[in-house]
């Protein structure tokens, strides 16, 4: 079982767009999706680390991206608004949290559809009896406030710097458990994030340091920003 959980949230830090912002061509095998991976990038330590998705976009803008890179397998677990086609064969998104019929009761600034710091808890929850020890949380939004806060001592939090929840961070950091390491474009990202999962492969002496300086996280970084409809009409 991996000593580490890494959880990436996506819109601006795994891909550096809003993915509600542009326009999925059919199911996504379009020009669109070439521009969305580096060519330079190599395979995520997917052996090494429990990758984890909580994510405010939606599961078809997610699965269809992860895929078209041949990356939704590395992922165990993906945390986001669900989605299904109508009978009219229209995309529609729901809420991961039923606001309409009950509140998720969070005090932070989380959106009503969403508490990511309550997905942390159950996380942190499970691992009780996983056996996984630490936890490395991405994330760049207001939403992504309430788990940093939810973090653990000896867990990382890597805020995006300059943004949303890198601003609600430093104004009052010593609310949080966990070490903060900031991180501004891609190349700090995979610095950042490689050094960290060194550091916590170093600290369990069953597990020899694999990854080396030369490795790149495949981060999705060139998406460019299109209008996006309300409705996504789906191919059947």
């Amino acid at each position: 079982m991996a000593g580490v959980i890494v959880i990436f949230d996506f819109d601006k830090t795994i891909v550096d767009c809003d993915t509600d912002n542009w326009v999925v061509d059919g199911l996504g095998a379009t020009a669109l999706f070439e521009e969305l991976l580096p060519n330079n990038a190599m395979e995520l330590p997917h052996g090494l680390c429990d990758l984890r998705i909580v994510s405010d976009a939606n599961h078809f803008f997610i699965e269809t991206i992860l895929r078209h890179h041949g990356l939704f397998e590395y992922f165990s677990e993906i945390n986001t608004n669900q989605s299904f086609i109508d009978e009219d064969g229209k995309l529609r998104i729901q809420p991961y949290h039923d606001f309409k019929s009950a509140s998720h009761g969070c005090s932070n600034p989380c959106p009503p559809n969403m508490c990511k710091g309550l997905i942390i808890k159950r996380i942190q929850d499970s691992m009780l009896s996983s056996g996984e020890k630490r936890i490395i949380y991405l994330g760049d939004g207001k939403g992504d406030y309430c788990p940093s806060l939810r973090l653990a001592e000896g867990d990382f939090m890597m805020p995006r710097k300059n943004y949303p929840v890198w601003e609600l961070i430093t104004s009052n950091p010593l609310l949080l458990k966990a070490e903060i390491h900031k991180w501004s474009d891609a190349e700090e990202f995979e610095k950042v994030l490689l050094n960290l999962i060194n550091i916590v492969l170093s600290a369990d002496k069953k597990t020899p340091d694999l990854l080396s300086m030369d490795w790149k996280f495949p981060t999705i970084s060139k998406l460019r920003h299109e209008a996006f409809p309300l409705v996504l009409q789906v191919p059947h």
